[in-house]
Formats: C-alpha cells, structure tokens, sequence
C-alpha cells in the first residue's frame, strides 16, 4: 500500500543541521557570558614595567638604609671626637694652671728668705735709729777713747815752724738725723711692695699667735708652761707662715704654751 507523503514521519534532524542538511549557523554568545566563566578568561600578573619599579625602589630603599647606618656611624665618631678635645682641654687647662702654680711656689720660696731678712731689719730699725737719746748721744760724743791726741816731742826739724801743741784727731762726721727714718722708711716700701706681689699671686702671709696650735699650719720651736695661756694655745711667733690657698709653703714656727 502505497504512503501518503503527507503522513510519512521525517527523522529528526540531527544537531548542527537544519532539515534540509545544512549545517545550522552557531548562535551568538550571550553578553557577559566570559565574566561567568563560559569562556576562559586570559592570565592576569605583573607586568614587566612593575617588576621594574618595584626592583628599582628596593634599591633605593637598601640605599638610603646603608646610607643612614653611614650617617650613624659618623655621628657616633663626632661625638667620640669632640668629647676626646673637651677632656684634653680640660686636661691642658689643669695642666697649665698646675704648671703655673709650681712656677709661682718655687719663686715664692726663693723670696722667702730675703722678705724676713725685710722684717727683721722693720725690726731693728727701731732700735737702732728711732730712740732720741741714741741719736742724741752720737751726736755730742766726743772722739772714740781708742783715739789718743798726737803729742809733738822732741826738737822741731831744722829750719821748720815752731813746735805746735798737742794736736786733736779730726772729729767724726755724725750722722744726719733725717737719714734713719728716710732708711726705714725705704725699707718699709719695699716690704709692702713684695707682699702685695705675694697677694696678687694667691700668696697669704698669716700669724696665728692666740691660736691653738695646727701641726698642718704651724712648726713648734718650743713649748713650755706660760700664765693665762691654756695648753696647746700659741704664745709667740717667731717666723711667719705662708700658704697658696690649702698649700702650705711654710709652716709658721712658733712657741705654744705648755
């Protein structure tokens, strides 16, 4: 029997073509379809400009770093540097003063000797020039008794003048009266002048009679017992003392009482 085409069944085209055979055109990808993964997307990364940069700033970063430790390092040798001057300026200045102090010592004891030979001339002069009645004395005192008037013996030399009386010794000159107070006055100046030196230089003259006696400060010459003075107390000075600052040059040297 034959077949009404009108009813005959057509197989089902198959995937990718149409009924007639050809192939079927592919539909459009949909918008976005790549975000969501449908198709794989490209690799992302850093690119070669970045790995640049980023080399060249650790380098700069290593750099600047050596240069700070540097920057330290020379700081740290300043300091050490300038702390080194000021100890040797300090030391130079303590040096120096030391030096200068050891000078003014030994030339302190080198004058020492002529300054009291000042103090006992201040004094001597006293007695020797300032009484009235010694003055007075050696100015009416006839020639010495070891001088004896020349006697004229015998005969005159033929042909000469007559014989003379016994003849007097010419008179000493005696002394000006003005002459021992200019003296001692001249003497004095210079005594005050040499202390004034002293003074200018740190140099302090001190009599300690009515103190106790301080081994430190003062030489005992003798001790012995004295009336209204307790034991251990000064009572005469028979040299005085001198000192620079807590230096002792020289002790004084006295008598203390018993």
């Amino acid at each position: 029997m034959a077949t009404d085409p009108r009813f005959a069944q057509t197989e089902p085209a198959t995937q990718g073509e149409t009924a007639a055979g050809e192939p079927a055109a592919r539909p459009a990808p949909l918008p976005g379809a790549g975000a969501v993964g449908i198709e794989p997307a490209e690799p992302t990364g850093p690119s070669p400009e970045a790995e640049d940069h980023e080399e060249h700033l650790q380098r700069d970063l290593e750099e600047l770093a050596a240069r700070a430790q540097k920057a330290d390092e020379y700081l740290e040798l300043a300091q050490r540097t300038q702390a080194d001057f000021e100890n040797y300026r300090k030391r130079a200045a303590r040096d120096a003063a030391a030096a200068r102090e050891r000078g003014v010592v030994k030339l302190v004891r080198e004058l020492l000797p002529a300054l009291d030979n000042l103090d006992r001339a201040l004094a001597a002069a006293p007695a020797a020039a300032g009484s009235p009645s010694a003055v007075g004395s050696a100015a009416t005192a006839g020639p010495p008794s070891s001088v004896t008037p020349a006697v004229a013996t015998g005969p005159p030399p033929a042909g000469g003048p007559p014989a003379a009386g016994p003849r007097a010794a010419p008179a000493e000159a005696t002394e000006n009266d003005e002459a021992p107070p200019t003296l001692v006055a001249g003497i004095k100046l210079v005594h005050d002048d040499v202390l004034a030196a002293l003074a200018r230089v740190g140099i302090e003259r001190f009599s300690p009679e009515g103190e106790a006696f301080d081994p430190q400060y003062h030489e005992a010459v003798a001790q012995q017992p004295m009336q209204g003075a307790s034991p251990g107390t000064i009572v005469e000075v028979y040299q005085r003392g001198y000192r620079l600052g807590d230096s002792v040059l020289r002790p004084a040297r006295v008598l203390v009482a018993g």
